[in-house]
Parts: C-alpha cells; structure tokens; sequence
C-alpha cells in the first residue's frame, strides 16, 4: 500500500505569520496521526519561513513515540546559518527514517525541480552515504523526464521522489489521460535500476487517485499545501481520513 506522510510546512507558515506558537505544529501533526497518517514530512529551509530546527526536534520525537516514520527533506548543499545547523546535522542528530533531497533555494517559493545528476552527482555521493551511515534511507528529488533517473541507484540512493508538479499542471488543463504518462516510464525505469518509487507536488484530493491508479508501485506520497488548504474547509482528521480512502481505492482498483 502506498504510504501517506504529511507535509505539515503549511501549518508552520501559518505560525510564523503572526508568531507565537498558534497553530501548534505538534498538534497538528498527531492530529494526522491519530486519522492514520504513515508518517509526517517537514521541510527546513535555512530562511527558516516555515519549519524551524525546534520543529524538527519536537516532530521526531511524536514520530517515535507513534511508531511511524519521519521524513525530513531538504537541499544537502545549503550551509548552515543562525537558527539553521543544516540539513546533514539535523538528520544526524534526529535519525529521520528517510531523508529526501531537494535541489531547492531561498529564492524559490517551492521546490519546483529535480536534481541534475550530471552536475551534482559526484557531490551528492558523499552525501548520500553520511546519511546512510545514520541509518536514513535517502531519497532524491527528480523530474520525471530527467534521462539519467537511473544514476540515483549508482550514487547510492534507496529511492527517488517524482517531482509532480507538472502532473498536477496537466491533469488541471483537461488532459487528464495525458498526465500520468511521463510517471509511469519514469517510475518503470527507477525501479528497474532498483530504486524505490516516491512522489509529491502539488498532488490534492482531485488528482491522486487518478495518479496512483495509473503509476505502478508507488511507495510513499508527500503531501502537505492541497491537504492543508482543503483541511481549511473540512477539518484535519476528515481531510486525511479522505486522502487513506482515496490511497485505497488506488491499490485495491477492483474492490
């Protein structure tokens, strides 16, 4: 079965708008949890405009105390500052389950591409195998057209996650049978190299059930800003419950 891990990023946007600690991130993330949320995703930047390094600390231990992973994306070249020891030291010093790396900046508002793996390969080895050595699986952040998606297994990579922006964009157009296409032969071509299959972007109650049922095996979504938005309008807990339901029908299309 696919896993959900929810992105609580959005809650901490919230947060810091006003300061203070309201909405309370911890909450918010049992909150999923007790709907039956797999895990809890967070992504630290080093501007700090959402989850902060205490947020980290305090999400995994919930998540080890609930039993369930604890995924901490984020770009493994950006140096530490004030308020930010870096994405490596975190990990480190919490153990997520996985790390996912993300080629983002500070400049973007989102994550909005993979990883070049021609440019950043021989960089991200060492990288990948720190993390490693800390017991992470690492996953790395991928478009789905990138050629070289097979390369992830060569550096040392567990998993890849499908950047799924561009899905969700084409699906939203209209050309609903058109999107999943360029998934399915990139998920087909990473497990083929043995990677495990991840995905994320922009995937919402519209679109996910469409996405699952038609890329083979996917092992875990990312989701946060749809689930947060429409949480708005129908409550947390109802908001994941809805997302499980639609997980299901995707792996179990004949039931």
């Amino acid at each position: 079965m696919t896993s959900l891990s929810v992105n609580v990023n959005k809650v901490a946007v919230l947060r810091n708008s006003r300061g203070g600690t309201d909405p309370d991130v911890v909450r918010a993330a049992m909150t999923c949890l007790r709907a039956g949320a797999h895990g809890i995703t967070v992504h630290p930047r080093p501007d700090q405009r959402h989850i902060r390094a205490d947020d980290v600390f305090a999400l995994s231990e919930l998540t080890r105390q609930h039993g369930v992973e604890f995924n901490i994306e984020g770009n493994p070249f950006a140096p530490p500052r004030e308020g930010y020891p870096g994405l490596l030291q975190l990990c480190e010093q919490t153990r997520p389950a996985q790390a996912t790396l993300v080629p983002d900046g500070d400049g973007q508002l989102t994550s909005d591409h993979g990883f070049d793996f021609a440019r950043d390969g021989e960089r991200l080895r060492p990288l990948i195998a720190e993390l490693k050595s800390y017991g992470c699986r690492v996953s790395l952040f991928v478009d789905a057209g990138n050629p070289d998606i097979a390369q992830a297994a060569a550096l040392g990579a567990d998993r890849v996650e499908l950047y799924t922006g561009p899905y969700a964009e084409t699906f939203a157009n209209g050309n609903v049978e058109q999107a999943p296409a360029p998934f399915v032969t990139a998920a087909r071509r990473a497990q083929a190299a043995g990677l495990g299959v991840n995905a994320g972007h922009d995937l919402s109650q519209a679109n996910l059930y469409h996405f699952l049922s038609h890329v083979p095996d996917v092992l875990e979504v990312s989701i946060g800003h749809a689930l947060i938005g429409e949480a708005l309008y129908d409550g947390l807990e109802t908001t994941v419950t809805e997302y499980l339901k639609l997980i299901t029908q995707a792996d179990s299309p004949a039931s």
